[in-house]
């Protein structure tokens, strides 16, 4: 008797493209297209064109593959968040979902990207990179926020694949690099004091504007000891900061995206 060959379990796909572009006085759409599970929906909003994305496979395991690219062109406004938190869940030993996020912005282009937290569950596989390429004169406001295991819950990330890229290209030069990789007992890295003194949860805050370094001592003043502000150059601003866990991060950070974006966030913060 012949043994019988397992089915290929189903995995998720999805691509997502966007493109802003100014007309009048408000940002419209330029270019748009959605496939597999991911979608994008369009709240009414003043002036920046609001996008949210929805992965509607429901998170992301072994196998999954993802792709978002948006771009605003000259003097456009795009602001980009997400349904809720993404969820990364336990996966295969030799599979790993993957991220792709490419963001355009053209000259006097404004783009915040500015996604949901990520939940990190224990067996959890991501391979995920964010790739920037701005204008001098264009204004970037970037958040990714990770969780490492609900808090709430009692998870405790003991095995786990994590590798995280950001790239920020400024009028065709790089500017910023950012690596992460965890691999294996998570709980036991992060418990370091020189990592992450035993914090469960993570966002790393990007703003590139003419300028941007003058917001660096309020922010300071705003963030916990937890967190660092750091001015690369006087167009370039970073801040790193680990909490306790999911609430205490949002807690922190929604201020201070508040504070450099200048308006409220978008609304599926609030929820």
């Amino acid at each position: 008797m012949t043994a019988r060959t397992a089915p290929a379990a189903q995995r998720a796909r999805g691509c997502a493209r966007l493109g802003a572009r100014l007309r009048g006085a408000r940002s419209a759409i330029s270019d748009l297209h959605m496939s597999g599970s991911s979608k994008l929906l369009f709240p009414r909003a003043r002036g920046a064109l609001q996008a949210v994305y929805l992965n509607s496979s429901g998170g992301i395991t072994g196998g999954d593959a993802f792709e978002v690219a948006a771009r605003a062109e000259a003097g456009a406004h795009l602001a980009m968040t997400t349904q809720a938190a993404e969820r990364v869940y336990r996966a295969l030993p030799q599979e790993t979902g993957r991220v792709e996020t490419r963001l355009e912005l053209d000259e006097g282009a404004r783009l915040d990207w500015l996604p949901q937290e990520t939940i990190l569950f224990d067996g959890g596989a991501l391979d995920r990179r964010l790739s920037v390429e701005m204008a001098p004169d264009a204004r970037l406001l970037a958040c990714e926020a990770l969780i490492f295991g609900r808090h709430a819950m009692g998870e405790v990330l003991h095995d786990l694949r994590l590798r995280d890229r950001i790239d920020l290209r400024i009028g065709g030069r790089l500017a910023f690099a950012d690596r992460l990789h965890l691999s294996g007992d998570a709980a036991a890295t992060l418990a370091h004091p020189a990592i992450a003194g035993g914090a469960g949860a993570m966002a790393t805050v990007i703003h590139a504007a003419p300028g941007a370094a003058t917001a660096r001592d309020t922010l300071r003043e705003m963030l916990p000891e937890t967190a660092g502000v750091s001015a690369i150059s006087a167009d370039l601003l970073l801040i790193r900061l680990v909490s306790v866990d999911g609430f205490a991060l949002r807690g922190h950070l929604a201020p201070v995206l508040r504070r450099l974006s200048g308006s409220e966030l978008p609304r599926p913060w609030m929820i």
